[in-house]
């Protein structure tokens, strides 16, 4: 990536929450990314400096990986966790100052591993391996995007009936409308059109998540 991109980055400084060690992570500036274009299941495509590859916060010291918005978002068992089954074993990593989609992905494999250790919610996973099929998707990998695709449905629909809401940002209907999309996604025609149709007739749906629903439901049927 060009270094050019590095006036797209600034310092934060984290105090980790499990072995309160002060690190300084790489933060994307708010107004630096630029959007080509959005795919059905939200996946969002940038010119410039990609906020999906800063995603993940690591402490180097005790091998905390996390989703940023999740990283302060730990129980005091969750932490003796961490302590003692992921710090024994961990090595320090080194990423380079503009990450790319390879150090991405080991990232949120990193974050994804601790989430399950900690026993995160199915939210947590179900985002974590979204972004890895998108990541995926961006090297062009159909077989390792399926599978994380697979793993994120699974985990999205543990999450849409046992999690609160919101889910990703998420309420009721557009996680409905996004389960439908990855069941299309992974040519379970019959289950998308299901899901969509819930969207369709929900009275609490936006207009604009309706549409997207209607738009699918309609492709499918005249495929």
């Amino acid at each position: 990536m060009d270094e050019n991109y590095i006036k797209d980055l600034f310092d934060k400084k984290i105090i980790c929450p499990v072995c309160n060690s002060t690190f300084h992570q790489k933060v994307v500036k708010v107004k630096s990314p630029r959007i080509i274009s959005k795919d059905s299941d939200f996946f969002i495509r940038y010119k410039a400096i990609n906020p999906y590859f800063y995603d993940v916060w690591i402490c180097n010291s005790c091998g905390y990986s996390s989703l940023k918005s999740e990283f302060f978002k730990l129980r005091d068992f969750q932490k003796n966790k961490i302590l003692e089954n992921i710090s024994p074993k961990w090595s320090k990593k080194n990423y380079p100052e503009i990450l790319n989609v390879d150090n991405a992905i080991e990232r949120y494999k990193l974050a994804l591993i601790t989430s399950n250790i900690i026993n995160k919610r199915a939210t947590i996973s179900a985002i974590i391996t979204l972004k890895l099929a998108w990541m995926y998707r961006l090297k062009e990998d159909s077989n390792l995007e399926t599978f994380f695709l697979e793993k994120s449905l699974a985990c999205f629909l543990e999450a849409f009936y046992n999690d609160p809401f919101p889910i990703f940002g998420l309420q009721r209907d557009g996680l409905t409308y996004l389960i439908g999309d990855l069941y299309r996604r992974l040519n379970d025609n019959k289950n998308a059109i299901l899901w969509f149709s819930q969207v369709i007739t929900s009275i609490n749906a936006s207009p604009k998540i309706k549409e997207m629903a209607r738009t699918s439901k309609y492709n499918l049927k005249n495929l």
